[in-house]
């Protein structure tokens, strides 16, 4: 089982720096981490369409349209919280939309979204997910807490290697995309 502060304490544990109970407690170490986890924790998830992040929902039209150029605008999911949409069902037919504030907005009557969701239970994560998040955190809070600008690029060396391993590894879970004929036209060239 995992939880915040277990992905919070890795990331200490990475810089040296003892435990935490809570993000609450009095501690400068608490304080930073619970400064710093979810900024670090939703930017690592918008950087890939993570497997166990992903959602599809179909969003109602709001009441009121949009002032002008499309015809309907849709709020995007607050529960679970919409980090980055993926896919709009229709794109690749040639469905034309916009992303504004917390609306989509496009000439389409329906539309179904395949999102990055906020996930908030640790539990959910994926194990490198975990560890990616962890080694972001740890380079994050590193110059605040030991004051070393060299350990803090180390420890983003670190997380771009536990990144690249985390995503390529959830990037080869499920069946593989469809390989066009100009893929092996240019790989030729």
């Amino acid at each position: 089982m995992s939880s915040d502060v277990d992905i919070c304490n890795a990331a200490l544990n990475n810089i040296g720096a003892s435990n935490i109970i809570s993000l609450t407690e009095d501690s400068k170490a608490a304080r930073v981490c619970n400064q710093r986890y979810s900024i670090v924790r939703d930017a690592v998830f918008r950087s890939h369409p993570w497997n166990c992040l992903i959602n599809r929902l179909s969003l109602a039209a709001d009441a009121t349209a949009p002032v002008f150029k499309y015809n309907f605008k849709y709020r995007l999911p607050n529960e679970p919280y919409c980090l980055r949409i993926l896919e709009i069902e229709g794109e690749a037919d040639g469905v034309i939309y916009e992303v504004e504030g917390r609306y989509i907005v496009s000439n389409e009557t329906t539309m179904n979204i395949k999102y990055i969701s906020r996930v908030l239970d640790a539990n959910e994560y994926d194990a490198l997910l975990i560890e990616a998040i962890a080694a972001r955190l740890s380079s994050e809070i590193a110059y605040p807490l030991v004051n070393s600008v060299s350990l803090q690029a180390q420890l983003f060396n670190i997380y771009e290697h536990k990144i690249k391993t985390a995503q390529f590894v959830d990037a080869t879970e499920g069946t593989p995309a469809e390989v066009t004929s100009t893929f092996f036209t240019d790989a030729r060239l």
